[in-house]
């Protein structure tokens, strides 16, 4: 059984840095796609950054240069630093894990992130 719990979300001011963290089980990372989405009210949900299973990582053009997206396989958690973030960076994230093997796909619950002063 797979699971994805989101933490780490808040409010913050624009300039200022989150870290969101999601605790897996379930999920192989060796043999998984892990990413991080995003969704604000009112626009379609959409892929912030992504770390494949051999670890390589991508990021939308939004976000290239301000977030990083990491793994510790010993903690089963996948990580997504925020730095210098922007009003439109509010959003709920939600971690997302993709089976290499069955082609399923997780989500957690999400976590909200607000940009405001």
């Amino acid at each position: 059984q797979v699971q994805l719990v989101e933490s780490g979300g808040g409010l913050v001011q624009p300039g200022g840095s989150l870290r969101l963290s999601c605790l897996t089980s379930g999920v192989i990372f060796g043999l998984s796609t892990m990413g991080w989405y995003r969704q604000a009210p009112g626009n379609q949900r959409e892929l912030v950054a992504t770390i494949f299973s051999g670890g390589s990582t991508n990021y939308a053009d939004s976000v290239k240069g301000r977030f990083t997206i990491s793994r510790d396989t010993a903690k089963n958690t996948v990580s997504l630093q925020m730095n210098s973030l922007k009003p439109e960076d509010t959003a709920v994230y939600y971690c997302n894990a993709n089976s290499l093997l069955t082609h399923r796909e997780f989500w957690g619950q999400g976590t909200q992130v607000t940009v405001s002063s």
